[in-house]
């Protein structure tokens, strides 16, 4: 059973409370609490680790960004992939996507500005924001992956293919890509281009275009296009 601390939207609980009784769902939550009792600092805080689930029900969804690990500085991480909370600077990928959708949506008297960077209105308008790994150590990018999250945050995907018709699922950079791969293409549509990381966005990020298309592919669906401009 889902344990009962765990904020978990009630569709999620359905669909993937069986998840927390597998060993490596124990083994994971055994790792963590060995990271807690050597006094490492863990982000984000417990009760944000799933609230990309716990704030959009599984038939709500309609967007589904897929990025690799919370951010690993003090105040960022809030459990929404790109996004950090109110009042803390833009990391640098999120300004490379603020740019592409004022230069895809953007008009002079509507663009993203770099006072806001808490993307917390998009997943209350139906977009999922994944990161594939849900817990860091502060200092220490990637320090928890292959302990099994991984397996979970797979399960959401198999579960948001096949459940669901219709989504738009945003693959940037080669690890959302693979992530992504089992995606039915005949059933949603997939939107691949390179991560938004000043590494790589010049590589085709930039003017990929993927924001209008989402609202084209949304609206042809009959459904209601997402305001990318909403943000906190």
């Amino acid at each position: 059973m889902v344990e009962d601390r765990i904020r978990l939207e009630p569709s999620w609980k359905a669909a993937l409370g069986d998840e927390f009784d597998k060993s490596y769902m124990t083994t994971l939550r055994q790792f963590l609490v060995r990271e807690k009792q050597a006094r490492k600092v863990i982000y984000p805080k417990g009760a944000n680790i799933f609230a990309a689930l716990d704030l959009i029900p599984l038939d709500d969804v309609k967007v589904v960004i897929i990025g690799q690990d919370p951010y690993h500085g003090p105040q960022q991480a809030h459990g929404l992939c790109f996004s950090v909370q109110p009042g803390v600077s833009q990391p640098p990928s999120l300004v490379n996507i603020f740019k592409e959708i004022n230069d895809d949506l953007g008009t002079p008297e509507r663009t993203l500005d770099d006072k806001h960077g808490c993307l917390l209105p998009w997943a209350q308008q139906g977009v999922l924001l994944l990161n594939s790994v849900l817990t860091v150590e502060r200092g220490r990018a990637g320090s928890h992956q292959g302990r099994g999250w991984e397996t979970f945050t797979d399960r959401i995907v198999e579960t948001l293919n096949t459940s669901q018709s219709g989504l738009v699922f945003m693959l940037w950079g080669s690890y959302a890509h693979k992530k992504g791969a089992i995606v039915d293409r005949n059933r949603h549509c997939v939107l691949s281009a390179p991560h938004p990381s000043p590494l790589s966005a010049h590589r085709g990020f930039f003017d990929c275009g993927h924001f209008s298309a989402a609202n084209r592919y949304l609206e042809d669906n009959g459904q209601t296009p997402i305001d990318w401009f909403r943000v906190e």
